[in-house]
């Protein structure tokens, strides 16, 4: 019989800013915490089967992105122009090999598109109809437009251009200003990677690119840590947020808890509202956020999972593991 895996992590989040404590209805929460096991279950099972971190993070968030409930693939929000457009990206922590696709529509999965590049390509970031064209090459699954229609996402996006034609500011409704889905996963050999996926901010200008797919802003992983980021994208672009937790940890000595924290906390001083999770070389993970809530979740060697939307703002836990 094969050993048990030893000290596999993997946690998940389906976007910073949740509905409001008071407008979550019970049966919508049981569908959010539905979602993130299914999520997590995904994952766990590739690295129970000794698979990678790369694995296990693509699996996670590909049922993100099958979920209508979350901002990625199927329930992804619409532009100002009616249109879908999504960025996701995958990081490995050892090598540093990445990949990313960026303002794509037709892809059934973005994070499979992400991954493609990541081990088929020579670059880090497509685009546009080249990325199109390279998943196309590629055999990836594609969806037709329909498919990525919900009517909550619609309604969200023509409330939002009312309030805008009535000259109001938008609302300040995180959640429908940064839902974004990752995953960050250490493997059973220790290594670590980090995925995310977006359908990006209700309403916003066609060809605008948030954090997640940018490496270093939203997605990032290395030896020391893995981290997939969600929030208000320009600033957490501004301030290379997921790189950020990884040069405290690496530069300036702090235990992950604490460098995650500190990032979160520092990022809301200038706007940035939102949340992270990360999983670090040791098996330390931390989850924070600044915000209402975040969809979150995470599983051990155990395999059971664990998951919240709100509870207090920033939790971590500790799991001594070897190197």
């Amino acid at each position: 019989m094969a050993a048990e895996p030893a000290g596999i992590v993997l946690a998940v989040h389906g976007g910073a800013g949740t509905l409001r404590r008071g407008d979550m209805r019970m049966e919508q929460a049981a569908a959010f915490h539905r979602g993130l096991r299914v999520a997590l279950e995904a994952g766990y099972r590739r690295l129970e089967a000794r698979g990678s971190a790369v694995d296990a993070v693509t699996a996670a968030v590909a049922a993100l992105e099958d979920d209508p409930l979350f901002n990625a693939g199927r329930g992804a929000v619409f532009t100002a122009a009616g249109t879908h457009e999504m960025d996701a990206a995958v990081m490995e922590g050892r090598s540093r090999r990445a990949g990313a696709v960026a303002g794509i529509c037709g892809p059934k999965n973005p994070v499979l598109a992400a991954r493609a590049v990541l081990e088929h390509s020579p670059h880090v970031l497509l685009i546009g109809d080249g990325a199109l064209a390279f998943c196309r090459a590629r055999g990836l699954a594609f969806a037709e437009p329909g498919y990525f229609r919900t009517e909550t996402r619609w309604k969200a996006l023509l409330d939002t251009l009312e309030r805008r034609r009535r000259g109001l500011a938008d609302e300040d409704d995180a959640a429908r200003q940064h839902g974004t889905v990752g995953a960050v996963a250490r493997d059973g050999f220790g290594n670590l990677a980090a995925g995310t996926s977006t359908g990006g901010m209700t309403g916003k200008a066609p060809g605008r690119i948030g954090d997640s797919p940018l490496i270093g802003a939203g997605t990032y992983a290395d030896e020391v840590c893995a981290v997939s980021a969600t929030g208000h994208g320009e600033v957490f672009i501004r301030f290379a947020a997921a790189h950020e937790v990884a040069a405290r940890m690496r530069y300036g000595g702090r235990e992950l808890p604490e460098a995650a924290r500190g990032v979160v906390e520092e990022l809301l001083q200038y706007g940035g509202s939102g949340g992270l999770i990360a999983v670090a070389r040791r098996g330390a993970a931390a989850l924070p956020f600044n915000c209402t809530g975040m969809y979150r979740g995470y599983i051990e060697a155990d395999g059971v999972a664990h998951t919240a939307i709100y509870d207090e703002p920033y939790r971590a836990w500790e799991t001594p593991l070897p190197c």
